[in-house]
């Protein structure tokens, strides 16, 4: 996809990005929301310590096509689920949800098995993140 394909179909989004849990680093999500900003995209941001009925009611409220999570305290997998499931009961089944931070290799496949669609990891170019975003949202 190049550049301007990706612009084109970020322009069009809204993606929400959230910190659950009680980790109190957001560097990084901050980072992720300000490059798909300017890669086009709208973003939303929680800001840090939001729980997972918070973050899914955000993302409800605001019809956003995508929730983008951000976990390093190493809870990815129980505050990832309960972030799908409450999206689910709110009735967001089409929202895609992506996960960056510290997650280890062998809980991907969890994650995905969750319905996760992307997962990206701290020594992944911000370039890769954009495009592999904006493909899953095409």
């Amino acid at each position: 996809m190049s550049a301007q394909q990706t612009s084109a179909v970020l322009a069009a989004k809204r993606i929400l990005i959230g910190k659950p849990g009680l980790d109190g680093h957001d560097i990084g999500a901050k980072i992720i929301a300000l490059t798909l900003r300017n890669a086009g995209a709208e973003v939303i941001y929680t800001g840090l310590r939001r729980s997972p009925l918070q973050i899914a009611q955000v993302a409800v409220d605001e019809g956003v096509d995508a929730v983008g999570l951000s976990i390093l305290s190493g809870s990815h997998k129980e505050l990832v689920s309960e972030v799908i499931v409450q999206l689910r009961e709110l009735g967001a089944h089409d929202v895609k949800v992506f996960v960056g931070g510290t997650i280890p290799a062998e809980d991907q496949p969890y994650l995905r098995d969750l319905g996760v669609t992307a997962i990206f990891t701290a020594d992944m170019p911000l370039d890769v993140v954009v495009r592999s975003l904006a493909k899953s949202l095409a």
